[in-house]
């Protein structure tokens, strides 16, 4: 039977499934193993990129489950090396290939690259991608309030997600604020900060006090966030763990005490930078 899990509406109105499998550095092989185990668990919602290089995995995985296509959220994401109307949507047919799929549920562009200085044209290859039944949903990753605005500005069209780094040692509160005012959900990628907020103290003695781990108390405070989180897991024991996170609730003290972790300590690429 599968497990209940909570969905967040998006703007178009499309329903995403709060948490999620990332596949982020796993092999074909990995992944495809990986994502047959969380379907076959409940999840509903996987996560990969074309640089990830685990595409064709992930699509095999999901035909491996025998999960209708229809109930399973798939995501994927445009490259840096293929921002411009044309290469993006050169790029996208190349996924849909690899996945083996007719459309995806959701389409980001994985970076703004904004030395490029070409995402807006990317963005009109997501809104003619989304025309065409290519994509059901599009959005963005790590994407910066002034790179948001423009694509609304330019375009008109506001992304459903912006994807960003965020765990209890990053926890964006001014970007998801900027989301907020944009009807623009958020999700957390990394979201247990790649292993380090696993051993925090703080954490530690919140799990002792419901019975559970501290990456179920981690993703329970995502989603208590009203946040979308897709842990990245390839060993199966930890992908049905992270999955079991719908019966119980942290309170407001638990909520404090995950709130003061934050030290803004970025993992991963400045996004004002990277290219």
């Amino acid at each position: 039977m599968v497990k209940p899990q909570l969905n967040i509406q998006l703007s178009d109105a499309q329903r995403i499934p709060q948490i999620g499998l990332g596949v982020w550095q796993a092999s074909n092989e990995e992944a495809r193993a990986a994502v047959r185990v969380a379907l076959e668990e409940g999840y509903r919602h996987v996560d990969t990129a074309s640089i990830y290089g685990n595409e064709k995995g992930v699509g095999e995985g999901i035909r491996d489950a025998g999960t209708p296509r229809a109930e399973v959220f798939l995501t994927t994401k445009i490259w840096n090396d293929a921002h411009g109307f044309e290469a993006a949507s050169v790029a996208l047919d190349a996924s849909l290939e690899r996945l083996n799929v007719d459309y995806v549920d959701l389409l980001l562009i994985h970076w703004p690259a904004p030395s490029q200085d070409n995402y807006v044209d990317t963005w009109r290859a997501l809104i003619n991608a989304q025309r065409n039944g290519k994509t059901r949903s599009i959005g963005v990753s790590n994407f910066n309030p002034d790179h948001l605005q423009k694509l609304i500005d330019e375009t008109g069209v506001a992304p459903v997600l912006n994807q960003i780094e965020l765990h209890p040692y990053m926890q964006q509160e001014a970007l998801r604020k900027v989301h907020e005012s944009m009807g623009i959900a958020t999700q957390s990628w990394s979201p247990l900060g790649q292993g380090s907020a696993l051993s925090n103290s703080v954490i530690l003695e919140i799990a002792r006090k419901y019975d559970r781990t501290a990456a179920q108390v981690i993703i329970r405070w995502h989603m208590e966030l009203g946040l979308i989180a897709i842990p990245k897991s390839i060993t199966p024991s930890r992908i049905r763990e992270n999955f079991k996170v719908f019966d119980f609730v942290l309170d407001a003290s638990d909520l404090a005490a995950m709130n003061a972790l934050n030290c803004g300590n970025r993992m991963g690429p400045d996004p004002s930078t990277f290219a």
